[in-house]
């Protein structure tokens, strides 16, 4: 199969979060069962790519948006990257979608228009790579929302061709690409399209709102996730559009990447290990204490937090239980940056026990993967949590997750109280403090009793989170949708 991954961001080369993973993992375990993908990635100021860099491809300016380049990469990991070379829209000093005072460009509706408009010409006859038309245009998020829509469009005109098929993906509904109505015009939105049948979203256009009314699948990052975005609580507005079209909507948990995330061979670790032998574990705890400052006593439980710093997160949750943690003589590490006033009531809680609590802001690889290591228990009380990584990174790592019950979080962790055999962590009763405090109780009562610890250690570390099963499920999505075309 010919699939084009379209995405705003990949990691080692640009991420925010964990689209960029995402899309690192999953076209390449794709191209390890055999099938053709190509990513599509604009090329962002500053990028750093290695491989056999192919004849770049011109496509001349087009309406709104100008001249641009289309350079296939031919990566290691047997994907080919197309980066969508286009100075005056992508070479810039900030990050993807805000500038380096955190503001959103003015002008990303051209931006990211462009992006979906030429990933959707490479699922068409007017493909302008030569010789290769994808067979499914995979769109992840709002900034490729409106490549589902540019298909459809391409369908409904005379003489037009087979067209690929289209899935869209849903990393995080909360994100939806709304812009004045008026970038319809800019954008070539047909105006019997602009409705509520279309792209109209409460008088303004939505790019995501496109993807899901005009994509011939839709998945979500989790089971759980899926079914969430259907009601109103979860749906953010978009609920509505989500029932009408559930029986092309499915759940998919995100993998890992099991050899970047795996404590027997993970090089940014001082000290490795496996389920064969802990004791790299308890040297890797130590290490972490006495990086962090806090008092190196292996028998203080080691909670840790490694996220964005957001009320979504339920670090406000995590400050409000961190006296009676502390009281019990734990203590607790954090990496991550956010909302100033949370990252100050970190940094204050921190200065006031130093010997105890921990932080880090910003973000820092190695620190995160010692922590996953070192840690005792992680912490996940997210309000809503589309799929998490963290969760499976720590069960890989022997670091039982406490984590609320929702989305992916609640797909992958087995909850150690109602399933004592099988248990990975615990999961809390509900997202809010006392969901955290019962959750947290029922953690340090096991961590007095070493064999059940241990137990619940190597549960989670018998589990395997890698992106196999799960790239399986897509390939079954693609197919429907070529199929249902």
């Amino acid at each position: 199969m010919k699939i084009l991954f379209a995405t705003p961001e990949c990691a080692p080369y640009v991420k925010t979060g964990g689209l960029g993973d995402v899309s690192a993992a999953l076209p390449a375990t794709l191209a390890r069962l055999g099938h053709d993908v190509h990513l599509l990635l604009p090329a962002y100021r500053g990028m750093k790519v290695s491989g056999e860099i192919g004849d770049g491809v011109e496509l001349p300016a087009y309406g709104p948006w100008p001249a641009a380049q289309l350079v296939p990469v031919k990566a290691p990991n047997g994907v080919t990257l197309l980066l969508l070379a286009c100075p005056a829209l992508y070479q810039r000093a900030g990050g993807p979608y805000v500038d380096a005072g955190g503001n959103d460009y003015g002008d990303n509706a051209l931006r990211f228009g462009l992006l979906s408009r030429v990933a959707a010409q490479l699922g068409t006859v007017q493909s302008p790579l030569p010789g290769w038309t994808a067979d499914v245009v995979h769109c992840n998020d709002w900034p490729c929302g409106l490549a589902p829509l540019y298909l459809a469009l391409a369908r409904s005109l005379p003489l037009q061709q087979r067209t690929a098929a289209s899935v869209m993906t849903i990393h995080n509904l909360a994100f939806q690409g709304v812009f004045p109505m008026e970038s319809a015009d800019l954008l070539g939105v047909p105006h019997h399209w602009r409705g509520l049948d279309g792209v109209e979203f409460w008088g303004q256009l939505s790019m995501l709102k496109a993807g899901l009314q005009f994509a011939d699948a839709i998945t979500a990052v989790s089971p759980t996730y899926a079914r969430e975005i259907q009601t109103e609580a979860h749906g953010v507005g978009l609920d509505g559009v989500l029932r009408a079209r559930s029986a092309r909507l499915r759940g998919i948990l995100n993998g890992i990447d099991t050899q970047a995330w795996d404590p027997a061979s993970d090089a940014l670790l001082p000290h490795r290990f496996g389920r064969d032998g802990l004791q790299g574990k308890s040297l890797n705890k130590k290490a972490l204490q006495v990086r962090s400052g806090l008092t190196a006593e292996p028998r203080a439980p080691l909670f840790a937090v490694v996220s964005r710093l957001t009320e979504q997160k339920g670090i406000d949750l995590v400050l409000a239980a961190l006296p009676r943690l502390l009281a019990a003589g734990a203590q607790l590490v954090v990496l991550g940056q956010g909302q100033p006033e949370l990252q100050a009531a970190l940094r204050k809680a921190a200065e006031q026990n130093p010997r105890q609590v921990a932080v880090t802001l910003g973000f820092d690889e190695g620190l995160a993967h010692l922590i996953e290591a070192g840690a005792d228990a992680f912490l996940m009380p997210s309000r809503f949590e589309p799929c998490g990584l963290n969760q499976m990174y720590s069960q890989a790592y022997g670091t039982p997750p406490i984590v609320a019950p929702v989305g992916g979080l609640r797909d992958s962790v087995t909850d150690a109280t109602k399933d004592p055999a099988n248990g990975t962590g615990f999961v809390m009763k509900s997202a809010d403090a006392a969901g955290l405090d019962d959750a947290l109780q029922r953690a340090l009562r096991t961590w007095k009793e070493p064999p059940l610890w241990r137990k619940l250690q190597l549960n989670g570390m018998s589990r395997n989170f890698g992106w196999e099963d799960s790239a399986e499920e897509y390939l079954s999505v693609y197919e429907q949708a070529i199929a249902a075309m």
